[in-house]
């Protein structure tokens, strides 16, 4: 938010400059972005009066004119400017007088005519960028008054940057507030004094959503010049505040919500067909904004209207017809306080983020509306006339929100700062923060002021002194605490040991969003609906993740897009499946997931070009289920939308299932953007962490024997399943089993293909007899022709 420092100063001074004002702001929480000058750095220019305005005899765009700056003598000046014309005050720049861009004004003649100074515009003082015209200065204006001093150009726009629970300071009122209690000054709020009636002229107010809106108020003036001028002071201090006049009547409203933080809004009295009433929209309702646009209303959304029709979105936004424009006569002023759940959200759902919607959405004083009102109408009456009729309020006690008391304990305090406080200073602290205090034995009992509805527990209190207190004034000591091992079990394997893994094989870890994509997840996994996020930050991050996948395929995009030709990234985080039964209906399960693409090995000119496949990926994942030290560990062919359905297994174990792996579909390397064929595994972290820890046992000393066999079996049937049986045949001195060698070819029926095994043998008691290897192969080859057909080569 942006303010005029001279306008804070006329509420409260303190004796600091604006560098050290802008410190205390930022030390006191209120982060202070930015300092800029009102005006560009110019000298000599001052108000005159265009005495003498003729037609240059040589250019017609050009006019000749005689001004008085107040000296004894008039001034020629040859001006081009539209608005230039007789009797009107500007800003002069006489000769000898230093415009922005070190431009010094000379003596000079033009199209042959004198031309003693310049007559300035907005832009050429570097006040704003308006350059239509030359500067209209009220009839009042002093000639020869230097225009600086005039205009309080002196000034700077402070702009603030405030956190979400500070909206009580989203106005001078509320900063000049925070101010006074930092330098322990009175603040010079002016006096705002009731309007009195003078017609009976208003409409009735009827409150159909008073939970959303407790507080209503109305006022019909009667008979307003809405063509007056608004004076200059009022659009200066708007323009220091960043907000471009308008007309009277919404300067004035834009005023109030930068002077007391209250969001107000002005209709066309005309325009309204009935009484107001303050409801939920119908479904389907549509209204043309002021912008002109049209928006369909969402029942969700609270609305002014009339008998008949919405008038404006309450708190947000005003709709055109209702709006005030050159032929309005009547008007109706509405100041309210709309509850902050009705607001929030709301405008973005609409695309709109608006002055009111921004204040409404954090939050309003409740009882400021009468008092933001009265100040509106005065100003309006004094700039625009017109005859006010009677303040119209409705209102729902019960909505209103209460007023609360917070105690603070004076250990509490201390432990929490690090600092012993005198109580008569922490009173004195709570006290110019406006809080009605009462001091107990070892606490502070405090209510806290309709305006401070961000204070609501202990620890809000404990801020706000720190803050008066001053975080320099904290000393900087390391608090000292004892820290205890924490428990950790051997069987339980730590999810940094698992990253470890993956890292000494090539991979980069990965932190992604937990919102994806909607149209990139709901293609991957059509059958696991996403929680879908009422406030996304954008729409490409609107649903909850149901896996990692979207997360890391995107990022895989992302690098590849950035000649990276060898991608292998892991990320370990929560995915969320909406079901039933689980805490607020979602299941948050911690999951490791992997992706790999591109090529197999960095790029060498000792290495090949191979790229990755399924074996290079499984191989990750059972490198990492090695570490459970369990046995059980199976891959079954299945199906999965998002995988290719011949390249796609479901990881067993112990015949449970414990993740997926498999390529990515080819029909979705488009969506993703990815090149080539990535591969992806994700795993349930809960089947990875438990591990078998190793038994010692005596290393036999006795020789091992190896026997070879070759075996022919089916295509499909899996080698995999061939070792698992044979592990489990139950025989004990089988130590050693591998897979040495696959053929298929001549001597081999199609259809078959024949494996040669070896099988280790060793006794840890004794040395192996020939009968007894041979017993053990022979259960071996008989196991395997009994379970898969299996006939031994000879």
């Amino acid at each position: 938010m942006k303010i005029s420092e001279r306008w804070l100063r006329e509420w409260v001074n303190p004796q600091l400059s604006t560098t050290e004002l802008s410190e205390q702001l930022s030390m006191a929480g209120l982060e202070v972005d930015g300092v800029d000058a009102v005006a560009g750095d110019f000298s000599g220019v001052v108000v005159g009066e265009v005495v003498e305005c003729g037609q240059h005899p040589n250019a017609d765009k050009l006019r000749v004119t005689k001004v008085n700056v107040g000296e004894d003598a008039l001034v020629d000046i040859v001006c081009g400017a539209p608005n230039c014309r007789q009797g009107i005050k500007v800003a002069v720049a006489k000769v000898g007088a230093v415009l922005p861009g070190d431009f010094k004004i000379k003596k000079a003649k033009l199209r042959g005519e004198p031309s003693m100074g310049m007559l300035c515009s907005f832009s050429e003082l570097g006040i704003s960028d308006d350059h239509d015209g030359i500067i209209e200065l009220p009839q009042d204006a002093p000639v020869g008054k230097d225009i600086r001093d005039y205009l309080q150009l002196d000034d700077a726009t402070i702009e603030v940057d405030l956190t979400p629970n500070r909206a009580d300071c989203l106005g001078i009122r509320g900063i000049a507030r925070e101010v006074g209690v930092l330098n322990n000054i009175d603040v010079n709020e002016p006096a705002i004094e009731p309007v009195p009636a003078n017609i009976d002229d208003k409409l009735t107010i009827s409150l159909h959503a008073a939970d959303a809106c407790p507080r209503y108020i109305g006022r019909v003036l009667c008979n307003v010049d809405v063509k007056a001028k608004s004076p200059l002071w009022l659009t200066e201090k708007l323009r220091r505040c960043g907000i471009r006049s308008i007309d009277p009547i919404v300067d004035v409203t834009n005023f109030v919500l930068l002077e007391l933080g209250q969001p107000m809004h002005a209709f066309n009295l005309d325009s309204i067909d009935g009484n107001i009433n303050v409801r939920l929209a119908h479904a389907g309702e549509s209204l043309t904004l002021l912008d002109e646009s049209v928006v369909e209303l969402k029942d969700n959304t609270l609305v002014i209207a009339d008998d008949h029709k919405a008038l404006a979105m309450a708190g947000i936004f005003g709709g055109l017809d209702s709006g005030v424009n050159e032929s309005t006569r009547h008007i109706l002023l509405e100041s309210a306080f709309f509850a902050r759940d009705a607001i929030m959200g709301r405008a973005r759902q609409y695309g709109l983020h608006t002055d009111a919607s921004h204040r409404y959405e954090r939050g309003v004083d409740p009882q400021l509306q009468r008092k933001a009102m009265e100040r509106a109408t005065a100003l309006i009456l004094h700039i625009c006339g017109g005859q006010p009729g009677p303040v119209v309020e409705a209102v729902s006690d019960e909505h209103i929100p209460a007023s609360t008391t917070v105690t603070l304990r004076r250990s509490r305090l201390k432990r929490v700062l690090g600092i012993d406080i005198e109580v008569a200073k922490v009173t004195e602290m709570l006290t110019r923060l406006g809080l009605t205090v009462t001091q107990l034995e070892d606490s502070w009992q405090a209510q806290v002021p309709s305006y401070r509805f961000d204070i609501a527990i202990e620890e809000d209190l404990i801020e706000e002194v720190a803050r008066v207190y001053g975080y320099n004034n904290i000393l900087n000591v390391a608090p000292t605490a004892q820290l205890n091992m924490l428990d950790a079990q051997e069987s339980q394997l730590s999810v940094n040991t698992l990253k470890a893994v993956l890292t000494n094989r090539g991979y980069d870890e990965a932190i992604t969003y937990s919102f994806v994509d909607p149209k990139v997840q709901n293609a991957l996994f059509p059958d696991e609906k996403g929680m879908v996020l009422p406030h996304p930050i954008s729409s490409d991050m609107s649903v909850m993740r149901v896996s990692v996948w979207p997360g890391l395929l995107a990022a895989a995009a992302y690098n590849q897009k950035r000649q990276q030709s060898r991608i292998r990234l892991f990320e370990s985080g929560l995915r969320f499946l909406p079901r039933e039964g689980e805490p607020n209906g979602v299941l948050q399960q911690p999951v490791l997931g992997g992706v790999i693409a591109g090529r197999r090995h960095v790029e060498s000119w000792s290495g090949s070009d191979e790229a990755v496949d399924f074996f290079d990926v499984k191989g990750d994942v059972e490198a990492l289920f090695a570490l459970t030290g369990k046995a059980g560990l199976s891959f079954v062919a299945t199906t999965h939308p998002a995988l290719h359905p011949g390249m796609s297994a479901e990881i067993l174990l112990d015949g449970e299932s414990a993740g997926v792996v498999g390529a990515i579909h080819p029909q979705f390397t488009k969506l993703l953007g990815v090149n080539g064929r990535p591969f992806v595994f994700e795993i349930n972290l809960n089947a990875l962490i438990g591990r078998n820890l190793p038994q010692a046992k005596a290393i036999s000393k006795y020789p091992a024997n190896r026997r070879d066999i070759a075996i022919t079996v089916k295509d499909e049937i899996t080698v995999g399943s061939i070792l698992s049986f044979i592990e489990k045949i139950g025989v004990n001195q089988l130590v050693g089993l591998n897979l040495f060698d696959v053929y298929k070819g001549k001597g081999i029926e199609p259809g078959y293909k024949s494996l040669a095994l070896s099988l280790v043998l060793q006794d840890p008691d004794k040395t192996l007899e020939e009968a007894e290897i041979q017993q053990a192969v022979e259960t071996v080859v008989n196991g395997l022709e009994s379970e898969f057909g299996a006939a031994l080569r000879e």
